[in-house]
């Protein structure tokens, strides 16, 4: 493209809060690298062996990466991250960009370089989801320790995530929702630009409905993968569930015959599930969400909660169905109602066009040009 000739002659540093597992801001990441092939790479900790994406490139470290159970547990680390990205030099980078859910917007530049922090969304365990992780801080055994000291660490980390928000030169948002979160929580503005799905490999798919529902996902609690269990427990309805984490044993004791799950899926066996699935559920109340996307890049309606980044993208009754609630009768209710309506598979396709790689490096590409100019 023509914009990448302008940034030839650019040092570009990419932050990304840490590399241990693949996701949709992993997937971003690899985006803007393609887009800045010669940026080099900074994290917190990064495991080659959980996250092959980025093999053969050098990846920087902080002081974290040979810590015990950092790679694991990262965690455990919400207090020391801070330093250790403030730890990172970027004084010789003509641009720095940070991919960030967590601290790495907080790096330290010199005056002379132009910082852009793409914003997943502002730390959900400080700001719009603190309740939820109190409740269910995920860690186990060790939840009635984290739960004692959370509300004085947290609200110490507060304050430096607000500081550390007002470093960037400009910030972007991956959703018209987390857009919001970026005004009420840091009182700053934001440019959406929505996050690059794979469109080429899913749209790619050919379908073989079978009668199965469908999610893909990361374990995490607020993903809300235990409305689906119930509600497919209740309806009799088989569930594949595909994916990893913390919460998979969990997910398998309130599971009835009816439900699968397949660890840590290929791309190629993800593929095949989108190909035969009915239709993806997705009830989390979720910043963007990258699944929902590509499940209709393949050509599966996707049934969720309708509310956040899901209502921005899934269009209810043309390319999925909306649950009201985060309930299991919410969900049941919208899985019946599948069978009643007709939706058409281009449409489902096409919607997911919007959200193409092409048109992320677009977007960046122009707004990084237009922040150069001036």
């Amino acid at each position: 493209m023509e914009y990448n000739k302008k940034f030839d002659n650019l040092k570009v540093a990419v932050v990304h809060d840490w590399l241990v597992g693949l996701g949709g801001a992993e997937r971003v990441v690899e985006s803007i690298l393609s887009l800045f092939p010669q940026a080099d790479l900074y994290t917190s900790v990064y495991d080659e062996s959980k996250l092959k994406l980025f093999r053969g490139r050098k990846v920087y470290t902080t002081f974290l990466q040979n810590w015990p159970l950092a790679k694991r547990k990262h965690q455990l680390f919400a207090a020391l991250r801070p330093l250790a990205f403030e730890s990172l030099d970027l004084s010789g980078y003509d641009l720095v960009i940070s991919s960030s859910s967590a601290e790495a917007k907080g790096v330290i530049t010199s005056t002379e370089t132009l910082h852009i922090s793409y914003i997943h969304t502002p730390v959900r365990y400080y700001w719009s989801a603190y309740d939820d992780y109190l409740a269910n801080p995920g860690f186990g055994l060790l939840n009635p320790l984290v739960r004692l000291v959370m509300p004085t660490m947290v609200s110490k980390l507060k304050r430096w995530d607000y500081a550390a928000a007002q470093r960037p030169d400009s910030l972007l948002a991956n959703s018209k929702e987390v857009s919001r979160r970026i005004t009420k929580y840091y009182n700053r503005q934001s440019k959406v630009i929505n996050p690059p799905v794979d469109f080429d490999r899913f749209s790619k798919i050919s379908r073989n409905k079978e009668d199965y529902f469908l999610v893909v996902s990361r374990f995490v609690p607020y993903k809300r993968i235990d409305l689906a269990i119930k509600a497919c427990n209740d309806l009799g309805k088989k569930l594949i569930i595909a994916g990893t984490g913390p919460e998979l044993s969990n997910y398998k004791k309130i599971s009835g015959e009816t439900i699968e799950f397949v660890e840590n899926p290929s791309d190629a066996k993800v593929n095949q599930l989108y190909s035969g699935a009915k239709a993806f559920i997705f009830s989390a109340e979720e910043d963007f969400g990258i699944t929902p996307v590509e499940a209709m890049a393949s050509g599966v309606p996707v049934i969720c909660f309708g509310t956040a980044g899901a209502s921005e993208t899934v269009i209810d009754g043309k390319t999925g169905i909306y649950h009201a609630k985060q309930t299991v009768e919410s969900l049941k209710h919208a899985i019946g109602e599948l069978d009643k309506i007709k939706l058409k598979e281009s449409d489902i396709r096409n919607r997911a066009k919007h959200f193409s790689q092409e048109r992320f490096k677009r977007e960046l590409g122009g707004f990084i040009s237009e922040k150069i100019k001036a």
